[in-house]
């Protein structure tokens, strides 16, 4: 997959190579800092929506990182996972901007507008286009790939947002205040890979105890 310098770490979530299961776990937790600049490059013009103006909307939004593992443990995750999750549409806006969820998850995608929206993808690891519905109505899709996943309403050019889908549930979506915590995962060493905006910003080896936690923090430049 190539998306915006994306494909590198994204790629061996298709694998599941690393050290093998055990019964003990361990939890990776930290802090991502986004020092990146965000006044400028955001490409949605999108009106002042749930109750912040947009620049502070758009700047919050794409604060939002993801940290994950590069490769699963193996046999961590054999069977498909048959979840759901959902993408709202408010005030003209895709909520949340980033939704990181693990393959064979049912999205929702309701509209809660009082316009029509249609949203579509057309990203390798998804293409669909559930056609346009009004207030009150919501379509949904099975994402079943692994990979990074552009969503757009084909009526309102400023909405766009980004699912990613993980071959695994070894990620975590950091909160308003930049933490993340990723539990249960097996002792052993990994690659842990931060992204942030439309791309993979960094990668580090991290080596998680049988038991206890172990803290990775990064800075997003």
């Amino acid at each position: 997959m190539v998306l915006r310098g994306i494909a590198p770490a994204l790629l061996a979530l298709l694998s599941s190579t690393a050290p093998a299961l055990v019964a003990t776990a361990g939890v990776i937790r930290g802090h991502i800092d986004v020092k990146r600049d965000l006044s400028s490059g955001d490409p949605r013009p999108a009106p002042a929506a749930l109750g912040m103006p947009r620049s502070r909307r758009a700047e919050a939004d794409r604060r939002v990182s993801v940290v994950y593992l590069e490769e699963a443990p193996q046999s961590a995750f054999p069977e498909s996972f048959a979840g759901r999750a959902t993408l709202d549409q408010r005030h003209q806006t895709f909520v949340p901007y980033v939704l990181a969820i693990t393959a064979g998850t049912t999205v929702e995608f309701p509209n809660n507008d009082h316009t029509y929206h249609n949203v579509f993808s057309y990203s390798k690891a998804a293409r669909f286009d559930l056609g346009r519905y009004g207030k009150g109505h919501s379509k949904s899709w099975r994402f079943d790939r692994p990979g990074v996943v552009r969503v757009f309403c084909d009526i309102h050019s400023h909405m766009s947002a980004f699912i990613l889908v993980f071959a695994h549930r070894y990620f975590a979506v950091t909160g308003p205040d930049g933490n993340y915590r990723i539990p249960e995962v097996p002792g052993g060493s990994y690659t842990l890979a931060v992204w942030n905006d439309g791309q993979v910003r960094e990668v580090r080896p991290v080596t998680v105890p049988a038991a206890g936690e172990v803290e990775a923090d990064f800075v997003v430049k």
